[in-house]
């Protein structure tokens, strides 16, 4: 099988409906299939790995929870865009992962280092 480089990059709220979880589910399923994986978090999906959160009895998983089993999988590229968390008041620090973090002028030259693009 030859293997190609898959950028997922993650934009909505953690909560927007069901989008979230299905895109995660391909990323691990993507990844169950030894491709590599990377993950570049920007505009509200920031909110997704703000520590400790609080789930709700609403049906929905816990987002952060399905990023820790990230690991598991051999996904270990996980970016985030430095401008998205400043301008919602967040840092590094804030997230419960451990995250690379690019500048915004470089987002277009990153996405074109990748075979497949998937961006919601």
């Amino acid at each position: 099988m030859d293997m190609k480089s898959y950028l997922f990059l993650l934009r909505k709220p953690a909560h927007s409906g069901s989008y979230v979880q299905e895109i995660l589910d391909v990323i691990l399923t993507t990844a169950a299939f030894d491709q590599q994986v990377t993950l570049l978090i920007m505009d509200d999906a920031v909110f997704h790995l703000k520590a400790g959160q609080i789930t709700n009895s609403n049906g929905m998983k816990d987002i952060a929870a399905i990023y820790n089993a990230l690991e598991l999988y051999d996904i270990t590229e996980i970016y985030t865009e430095e401008d998205s968390l400043h301008e919602r008041g967040l840092k590094l620090a804030d997230l419960c992962l451990p995250l690379k973090s690019i500048n915004r002028n470089e987002v277009s030259a990153f996405i074109e280092g990748f075979d497949v693009v998937f961006s919601g």
